[in-house]
């Protein structure tokens, strides 16, 4: 059952999708937060594993970032790490609220870039007793150096000037300046490599378009993310689980081998042969094993007290680095 729900975040009010599974039971349920794609909104990718995860039992909440699709916020298509931060924790605040909900069994799951955020937010966020991701990305890693991790280190600072010249334009009352983040035509997407047709293709056609998605950041965005580092608290992740889940063929995947190198705790990187980044967002042959893995981790990992022995069948394994890649 998908109920539409808001919550406060930051002074904002978000929008969301309450799921929750068929049937009664006794006491609350174990319950997950699932951040969307950068750009994303609850109806696209966060959406369909909120739902999958329902169907396994667990209440999931879908939401929209502040400033983005159906939640407050001006000026509209800012992406700012800080705020979608505290937007996952509020998610968390309102999960535990909830009489359908045990406060002491949420989970957090991170999709692109709400993969990121959601290691951010689980650092400092001891309600969160385990964390996944699936085609984990760091928002500002990704501005630094590329998609791939390629990008010449030039194209930030070209950015971070014209982010600079917006805030003067708007300051003489120019209006909110944006850049876009697709391109318009398949030809031109395919002209900027893997990565910039994935997207285009994800968020620009029928596959997975939906007309509150963004298709453009405003350039005060830029020096927001610039500085942000979703690695940087990882240690104070521990113990709690990580799992990580990321397609073998995704040009993104240096960032969830990264992240996976530099967390401490209890973790595990799995590979999804074939699958590109987006591939994970909506294509069943990839989602089904993803939502599989992850209904199997949160059930170890936010099993109740007298469910015994569930987390020593279930648990986490720490991969084998030479394993990776």
């Amino acid at each position: 059952m998908r109920i539409d729900v808001t919550f406060p975040s930051a002074g904002l009010k978000l929008a969301g999708h309450l799921y929750t599974p068929e049937g009664e039971t006794t006491g609350g349920r174990p319950a997950i937060v699932v951040g969307h794609p950068g750009s994303g909104v609850k109806e696209q990718a966060s959406g369909l594993y909120a739902r999958r995860l329902a169907e396994r039992g667990f209440v999931t909440l879908a939401f929209d970032a502040a400033y983005q699709g159906e939640s407050e916020g001006e000026p509209r298509g800012l992406e700012d790490p800080g705020h979608r931060v505290e937007d996952l924790k509020a998610a968390v605040s309102f999960l535990a609220t909830r009489q359908e909900v045990d406060p002491d069994r949420i989970g957090a799951l991170g999709i692109c870039a709400s993969g990121g955020y959601a290691l951010t937010a689980a650092a400092t966020d001891h309600r969160v007793k385990a964390v996944g991701t699936v085609s984990a990305v760091d928002i500002a890693r990704q501005f630094r150096a590329g998609a791939d991790g390629t990008q010449d280190a030039a194209v930030i600072q070209g950015m971070l000037e014209a982010a600079a010249a917006a805030r003067t334009a708007e300051a003489r009352g120019e209006g909110v300046q944006s850049f876009r983040l697709f391109p318009d035509t398949e030809e031109e997407a395919r002209r900027g490599g893997p990565h910039v047709y994935e997207g285009w293709e994800y968020y620009c056609t029928p596959r997975g378009r939906h007309p509150r998605s963004a298709k453009s950041l405003t350039w005060t965005s830029v020096d927001h993310i610039a500085t942000f580092d979703a690695f940087s608290a990882l240690a104070l992740l521990a113990p709690r689980p990580l799992l990580l889940i990321v397609g073998r063929e995704a040009v993104t995947s240096w960032m969830s081998v990264e992240a996976f190198q530099k967390a401490p705790g209890p973790k595990e990187l799995l590979w999804i042969d074939g699958a590109m980044h987006t591939d994970l967002y909506d294509k069943d042959a990839y989602v089904t094993p993803a939502v599989e893995k992850l209904a199997g981790f949160f059930r170890a990992h936010l099993a109740d007290a007298d469910e015994t022995g569930a987390a020593d069948v279930l648990g986490v394994r720490t991969a084998d680095p030479h394993e990776m890649g």
